[in-house]
This record gives structure tokens, C-alpha cells and sequence, in this order.
């Protein structure tokens, strides 16, 4: 038996296919004679226009980043449709002050080009003479995928194609092989037992219809032509039927690729699926999971036996974990492993982002030095919107955490959801420069309705019927109710926010990005008193003593999230003659210099605490050391800034 394993553009070019890499693992173990290739035609397609057009990595990174707005499929969409210029003046005028106007010739370009990429990938599959060809479509994959299969069964039409990934999940799955009769056969879910029996089900060609009938979740057709959806698991796969990947030849072909002098390449695993705060409250905007809620984790010993192998064989030490989020007993037994390894790695995973600093300095002893925490917005009342189950203030304190043991945060800000109000993002926008020194997200983003999320399930939540998302049109040739099926992203009513305050929003969060690089916020507990030092370009001190025994408590206890009424609660048990009135003022003049971080009835410190070497580099002592500041003589208030205009 020889099968072929296809991973089309656009998937990432700076890691191999997980999804194919499982499958290859599966087969081998399950036929052990067979022939399995993986085709890395994403890698290829990179080659392949750089040697045609110059092509290059900021062009790769902006059409593999562009799933909302339709363009990295639309480029694919003639060769899907076989029509040469398909829906050209059409999409590209719907692009015009969307994307830059060189992105928009590119994509034309690239665009017309497409078809001949595709017929010489599907020539190369087809001349490895194979039984079945198996496609991963994911996100932006499905264009390219489909238009792959139609030559792979134009040129030779005994081959059984077969598609699987997150873009065949539930209807998707079986609008795609209605719609698309190239398409052999589908596999909706994991397909970790589903490929293996479809394997065995025509093995040497011949078909066995009983045998296909009984694979959940498969669409496939009879032979007299009739499409066939069966029904798919009521459960998920156990955790011990996870299998580690193969990923074969990967990073050689990667090493000889273009794109590996634009990127370096990771190595890619998992230890869980499903998401175990979405099976107790799923966020209202997240599409993830499909079918398949339930958490199911690999276990820890087994899980660090997979990554060090991985390791080992490959040499590679950057590794990003799929998971939607992590296991917290990991903490516990999969971290302390990983910091016993005697490896450098450098590992990407998703956390929730009520973690407290000491938990992520485990992660971090264990290499997890890049977190995605699902931030999402900095407003407790929208998080509540969303049922993220964080307040504002712990999201802020995450990521004054990361930034002092140096762990890099990824996030995005979200909003336009039903129910938000200007009054949510007026005071956060506000209080923004304060935060200027901790990672800054990647942009200010419009939610979108995706399939399998509450808001495409529930309408009652705000957004109403879905559609389609309009760019789609200039993609499949298809009636709405077939799009409604098969797509995953949906069109809906701006909700949420006025222009008026997106018009704030936005400039604050650049401003933010463009600052972060040249700000920081530091503290010194120096036991009697505390040092601040600030750089950032919003406040006009950068130095600050805190000195009074009183507001060093304060200051300590706003190392976690606080109210103003449990902060009076605390400090008055310590401290004689402490009131209410005396907390807000305190609170109000730390808000002024952005000392603080005021939200939703809560408030959090957002100074992480300093290195030993910016001291030195002021010509303060270390820490440690007799402390003298020599700018700074404490007074009456306790409280000194020295102001940038007397340095």
C-alpha cells in the first residue's frame, strides 16, 4: 500500500503538520509494510515563488495571516474553480483600502500563478503511483486542498482521495464531499482510528461497503454514487489512544527550503485535547474543539518520554504545544521533569491567565518561556461578556509577571461584543500608558461569529442568524445555504462599541506596541521601603521611594488583585488610624503616576520587580546592599517622584 500525505499552503512554514505527522505514526504502526510520504507542499509553494517572483517572507507571513479578509484562499480560488482570473476585479476592488496596494498586485499576481503550482504539486503526487492520497485542510488549507484533489483525480482517477482536519468538523465534513465529488472520502473528528479502518476497508482497491458503514463519522459513497454521512462518535478518543507524531523527513526538506533561512523551525506536539474551562463555560466567541469539548490529557511521564524524543531525534529545542489549554496538573509533573531534562528548550503553550507568578516561574524553570494566556480584553465586564472567568486586574498582573521572569505573552484585544458598552473601554483606554512596559497586544480585533462558538450557536446571545462571511463568495462557486455548511467564519452586526471609542481604542493599542520596546517599570522591596524606577515616555518621573511602613503594606498586598474595602480590611489589622478616605487617596495619587492598574472594583500594582544590573546601570547599590538614593530625599508624604525635567 503507498499512501501520499498532503500539507497544502497555507499552513505554518515553521513547523511540520501535526495532524499528518499523527497519521503517518498510525499507519506504520497499523501496516507496518506500507509506504507513507508527506508531501510538504507548503514548503514547496514557498520555493517555488521565490524562484518565479522574488517572493518573499513578510509577503508569505501577510497571505497566510489573512483567513479573515478571504485573500490567502481567494488566490487559490481559480485553480479551484478551473477558471482562469475567477471573481478578479470583483475581490480585488472588495480588498481596496483593506490590505496595502502592493498586497493587492501580489495577490493577483500570485493569483494567476496558482493553477500551474497546483497542476505540478498534483503531477508530483500522482507520479509516486499512489492508493491514496490524504489531504489536512485547516483554516486557509481548504482552497488549495480542494483545487490539489481535482487535478490529483482529473490526472489519475483510480487514486481514493481523502480529506480530514479541522475544516471537515461536523457539517463542514459533509458539505465539502457533497459539494465536491473529487473528494473520495471525508473523515469528520480524529481520525486516529477512522484513517487505519478506511485503510483496511479498501485495501488492494477493492471496496468494502460494510465495513466503510461502520467507521463513525466517515462520508464516502457507494458505488452507485450515493453520498453517505456516517453518524460520528458520541465520545472522543481516550487519552492513551494520542499518539505521537512522525515526522520523517520534515526538517531536512525544511533545512534545503527558502524558508529556512526566514524562519527557525519548531517542533510541534500535543498533550491534551479539548478544553476543560470550555466544558464548564465555554467562551462565548471561540470556536475551537468542534465536536470534541471533553479534556483528555496524555499522562505527565508519558507526555515528556514523547518531547524528549522528539528532541533528541530531530535536535531541535523550540516547541510549540497545540493544546487549547494546559493541564494544571502539569505544574506539578510534567514541569519538574522538563527542568530535570538538562535541555535549553524554549516551549509555547496556552495557559489561562489567572496563573500567579509562582506558578509561572515553574513553567519557566521547565523552558515554558512563551505563554498564550487568552487575554482578550482588559475590561472585567467584557471578560464577564465573553465568560472568560479572569477579572481585568489578573490579566494585568499576568502580564506584569511575565514580563519580570521574562516570559513572552502572545494576545490579542477583542471587541464589538453584544452588551459592551464605551463605558467598558473609556477608563481602561485611559489608564493604558501605565501598562506600556508589559507585552502589548498584537492589535485591536473586531470578534468574528466562528462556528461550533455559543454566538454562532445561540443567537439569543446578540449577533442573531449567521451568514456567511461575504468574502467567501469570491472563493467557492457555491449557493448560500451549500456556504452556510461548509464555511467557518460567519457574518454578523457590528455590535458593541461606537466608532467614537474604537477611534481611542485603536491609536492606545498602537501606541502601546510602539512604545513597549523603550519603556520600563521596575520595584525594588528593599524590606523599610520600596524603589520604583520608570522610563515610560507617559509620566514625567523615574524615580519614586515608598517609605511610609503604611503604604509598603498597601504596595505589597497589591501584588495580587485587591479591592479598595479589602485593602482598608487588611491594612487596618496591621496599622492604627488607617480609614477609607486615607486608601482612595493613596490609590488615587499611585493610579496618577500609573503605579496602579484601577478595574471592575479591583486594583493590582504594575511594576514587576527589577534586576539587580538596572540598578548598578543608575549607580545605585544591588540589592542587598546599604541602600542610599541619592536623588530622592524622603519628606513628610513619603512618597518622592523625582520629575524627568530636574534629572
Amino acid at each position: 500500500m503507498r499512501v501520499v500525505l498532503v500539507d497544502m499552503p497555507w499552513s505554518s512554514i515553521d513547523m511540520p503538520s501535526l495532524a499528518l505527522g499523527i497519521l503517518r505514526r498510525r499507519v506504520l504502526d497499523v501496516f507496518p509494510d506500507a509506504d507513507v510520504r508527506v508531501v510538504h507542499a507548503n514548503l514547496d509553494y514557498v520555493d517555488w515563488l521565490v524562484d518565479r517572483t522574488g517572493f518573499t517572507s513578510e509577503e508569505y507571513e501577510f497571505c497566510a495571516n489573512s483567513y479573515f479578509s478571504g485573500l490567502s484562499e481567494w488566490i487559490f480560488s481559480a485553480a479551484l474553480n478551473d477558471r482562469p482570473r475567477w471573481q478578479v476585479p470583483e475581490f480585488t476592488a472588495r480588498l481596496a483600502g483593506r490590505v496595502p496596494a502592493g498586497m493587492t498586485d501580489r495577490a493577483r499576481e500570485l493569483h494567476e500563478l496558482a493553477p500551474l503550482f497546483v497542476r505540478e504539486t498534483a503531477e508530483r503526487i500522482v507520479a509516486a503511483a499512489p492508493d491514496v492520497v490524504g489531504f489536512t485542510t485547516t483554516f486557509a488549507q481548504n482552497a488549495a486542498t480542494l483545487a490539489a484533489a481535482r487535478v490529483v483525480k482529473e490526472l489519475d482517477p483510480r487514486v481514493l482521495t481523502v480529506f480530514g482536519g479541522a475544516n471537515c468538523d461536523g457539517p463542514q465534513g459533509a458539505a465539502l464531499h457533497r459539494n465536491f465529488p473529487y473528494v473520495d472520502v471525508v473523515v469528520r473528528g480524529e481520525g486516529e482510528a477512522a484513517f487505519p479502518q478506511l485503510l483496511a476497508a479498501t485495501l488492494g482497491g477493492i471496496r468494502d461497503e460494510a465495513a466503510l458503514a461502520g467507521i463513525a463519522g466517515l462520508c464516502w459513497r457507494t458505488s452507485h454514487g450515493e453520498c453517505v454521512v456516517n453518524p460520528m462518535d458520541a465520545a472522543p478518543l481516550p487519552p492513551g489512544a494520542l499518539v505521537p507524531p512522525d515526522f520523517g523527513d520534515y526538517f531536512e526538506r525544511h533545512a534545503r527550503s527558502a524558508a529556512g533561512s526566514w524562519v527557525e523551525p519548531r517542533l510541534v506536539l500535543e498533550s491534551s485535547r479539548g478544553c476543560w474551562w470550555g466544558a464548564k463555560h465555554h467562551c462565548t466567541f471561540c470556536g475551537l474543539n468542534g465536536s470534541f469539548m471533553e479534556f483528555r490529557s496524555k499522562e505527565a511521564g508519558r507526555f515528556v518520554e514523547e518531547l524528549l524524543a522528539l528532541v533528541e531525534r530531530h535536535r531541535i529545542l523550540d516547541i510549540w504545544i497545540t493544546d487549547n489549554i494546559m493541564d494544571m496538573a502539569y505544574l506539578g509533573s510534567v514541569a519538574p521533569r522538563l527542568a530535570e531534562s538538562g535541555y535549553d528548550l524554549r516551549i509555547g503553550y496556552e495557559i489561562k491567565s489567572n496563573l500567579r507568578r509562582d506558578q509561572l516561574e515553574v513553567l519557566h524553570a521547565a523552558g515554558i518561556t512563551h505563554v498564550q494566556p487568552g487575554i482578550e480584553n482588559l475590561s472585567s465586564r467584557v471578560l464577564r461578556l465573553m465568560d472568560k472567568g479572569v477579572t481585568a486586574c489578573q490579566n494585568v498582573r499576568l502580564l506584569r509577571d511575565a514580563e519580570a521572569i521574562g516570559t513572552e505573552v502572545s494576545w490579542n484585544y477583542l471587541y464589538g461584543f453584544p452588551g459592551e458598552l464605551d463605558d467598558d473601554y473609556h477608563d481602561v483606554v485611559n489608564q493604558l500608558p501605565a501598562l506600556h512596559h508589559l507585552m502589548p497586544p498584537a492589535g485591536a480585533t473586531r470578534v468574528k461569529v466562528e462556528r461550533f462558538s455559543p454566538y454562532f450557536d445561540r443567537p439569543e446571545l446578540g449577533f442573531g442568524e449567521p451568514r456567511p462571511a461575504a468574502h467567501y463568495r469570491y472563493i467557492y462557486d457555491l449557493p448560500e445555504a451549500e456556504l452556510a455548511d461548509l464555511v467557518y467564519i460567519f457574518d454578523s452586526p457590528r455590535r458593541g462599541i461606537t466608532d467614537a471609542c474604537l477611534d481611542r481604542l485603536r491609536p492606545a493599542i498602537a501606541n502601546w506596541a510602539d512604545d513597549y520596546p523603550r519603556c520600563r517599570l521596575t520595584h525594588w522591596d528593599l524590606g523599610e521601603h520600596i524603589v520604583l524606577v520608570d522610563t515610560r515616555p507617559g509620566f514625567d518621573w523615574h524615580l519614586l521611594d515608598v517609605v511610609d511602613p503604611i503604604e509598603v503594606s498597601v504596595f505589597r498586598l497589591l501584588d495580587t488583585p485587591h479591592s479598595p474595602a479589602a485593602l482598608l480590611r487588611k491594612v487596618a489589622a496591621r496599622h492604627d488610624g488607617v480609614t477609607e478616605a486615607w486608601i482612595g487617596e493613596l490609590l488615587a495619587r499611585w493610579r496618577a503616576l500609573g503605579v496602579v492598574f484601577a478595574e471592575g472594583g479591583q486594583v493590582v500594582q504594575v511594576a514587576p520587580t527589577g534586576a539587580d544590573r538596572e540598578v548598578a546601570r543608575r549607580g545605585e547599590p544591588l540589592v542587598g546592599a546599604p541602600m542610599v538614593v541619592p536623588a530622592v530625599v524622603p519628606v513628610a508624604t513619603s512618597v518622592v517622584a523625582e520629575r524627568a525635567d530636574e534629572r
